[in-house]
């Protein structure tokens, strides 16, 4: 007679196979059945890349992740939502959303992909560089969102913001700009239409204007 917690774990393999990196779907489907939490996959989201909630609107802790992640991005921000798992499980909401406490959750949950030797070299150089400064997420480490843009599918007529030129016009979410200086992780860019000055993420993907 099949044992339908085997059958449920082998299908909840199967369905991660097409988000996650070849070779990393037991440790995340692991996690997964380790706890009783709801995991959703959800459309693109402009602002996050996934998220952990909980409260009296959620039964059972839920982690979401954008489903148009490539699979090393998938796999990060699905570790960081977990980590955010374990700290509220070990510390309730008593600590910071990514204080010591967190980052602690965070590295453990990485060593062991470090450790596997799956990843491409790049991408396992700089997270262990994060296992020393960990940062929030793959957003605020540049250097690490740098690393698995690599990854994602590229897209005619897309640019990284900060591989064009100074005074280059672009388009961000149907608005123009034209890029300035850097100002640590972000250019100072004025937006046309407004002569207003914003700052936009060095790693933002617009569309240059051509002309």
């Amino acid at each position: 007679m099949d044992n339908p917690k085997i059958n449920k774990r082998q299908k909840a393999i199967n369905s991660f196979k097409k988000f996650l990196p070849e070779g990393f779907e037991e440790y995340v489907v692991d996690l997964f059945f380790e706890h009783s939490i709801h995991f959703k996959i959800v459309p693109p989201r402009k602002t996050k890349l996934g998220d952990f909630r909980i409260g009296p609107d959620f039964p059972k802790p839920l982690i979401t992740v954008n489903g148009d992640l490539n699979p090393y991005s998938f796999l990060i921000t699905t570790l960081h939502e977990f980590a955010h798992l374990h700290t509220y499980l070990k510390y309730g909401m008593r600590v910071a959303p990514h204080g010591e406490e967190w980052k602690n959750c965070y590295r453990k949950l990485l060593l062991p992909i470090i450790d596997s030797k799956k990843l491409p070299n790049d991408i396992e150089k700089v997270l262990m560089n994060s296992l020393i400064s960990t940062k929030a997420s793959s957003c605020t480490d540049i250097n690490l969102s740098r690393v698995l843009q690599n990854y994602d599918q590229k897209q005619e007529g897309i640019e990284t913001l900060e591989r064009l030129p100074k005074n280059t016009t672009f388009v961000l979410n149907g608005r123009h700009f034209v890029k300035g200086e850097l100002r640590r992780k972000k250019f100072l860019c004025e937006e046309v239409s407004s002569r207003r000055m914003f700052l936009v993420n060095a790693l933002a993907q617009v569309s240059p204007v051509k002309y």
